[in-house]
């Protein structure tokens, strides 16, 4: 059966360079079929309402699909991709349904993804409603790192193309604020490196356990580390 399902199952690979993509056509083309299979890279989509702009990142295996807009939505909202990887898709349009028709098993694989990505949205909106900027940025690196990250002997290593503003596109915070959360993250301990190279010592406990059940250390430490690097400045 995996033999015959495979050359049936061939379909298009689309490609996008790093920098915003316009993914309509290739939306226009998937026309009443599953949507796009990302087969490689890494996208963020960006929606914009007012002038503030959340976003999520989708990667390898997940299956997306253009926006649904509501008649009667009253709040107006704009949508985008960006490649932050080079991006490989694989065209699922309608022709593909009906080739593979014979074979449900496909289509709750890919029911199954598209679930996926739901589960991931739930948890960044849960994510979003710590009080904290801190607690936020440790989960979401953390929850980043399920996927994306490198165990390694002093903890985990998350390499993503992470900027301080996409950071606070994911947390709903500014990029300012971000850039101080990390700091005072890295005096701590918690989690050292660059935005796009991030290093998370310890495990996701200690993590909560300093930024929750003991905040105050954290905001001691960090007042202490300050005036060291100024005068080392």
């Amino acid at each position: 059966m995996r033999v015959a399902a495979r050359q049936l199952a061939t379909v298009r690979v689309l490609s996008a360079e790093v920098g915003p993509c316009d993914l309509g056509p290739l939306f226009a083309a998937v026309g009443r079929g599953p949507g796009l299979l990302i087969l490689g890279g890494l996208i963020a989509f960006e929606t914009r309402i007012g002038d503030r702009t959340a976003c999520e990142l989708t990667g390898a295996g997940d299956l997306i699909q253009p926006p649904f807009p509501r008649a009667e939505e009253l709040v107006e909202s704009s949508d985008s991709w960006r490649a932050l990887w080079p991006t490989r898709f694989g065209l699922l349009d309608h022709e593909f349904s009906e080739r593979v028709r014979p074979w449900p098993q496909i289509g709750m694989a890919l029911l199954r993804r598209a679930g996926r990505r739901v589960a991931d949205a739930d948890a960044l909106r849960a994510i979003a409603c710590q009080p904290r900027l801190e607690v936020r940025l440790s989960l979401l690196m953390w929850h980043l790192a399920t996927r994306w990250g490198r165990v390694e002997p002093t903890g985990i290593r998350l390499t993503l193309p992470l900027t301080h503003r996409l950071l606070g596109q994911l947390v709903a915070a500014e990029r300012p604020s971000v850039s101080h959360a990390l700091a005072r993250l890295s005096h701590s301990g918690l989690v050292t490196g660059s935005a796009c190279d991030l290093h998370l010592h310890g495990t996701l406990e200690d993590h909560l356990g300093a930024l929750i059940d003991r905040p105050s250390s954290i905001a001691e430490r960090g007042r202490q580390a300050g005036p060291r690097k100024r005068q080392i400045a």
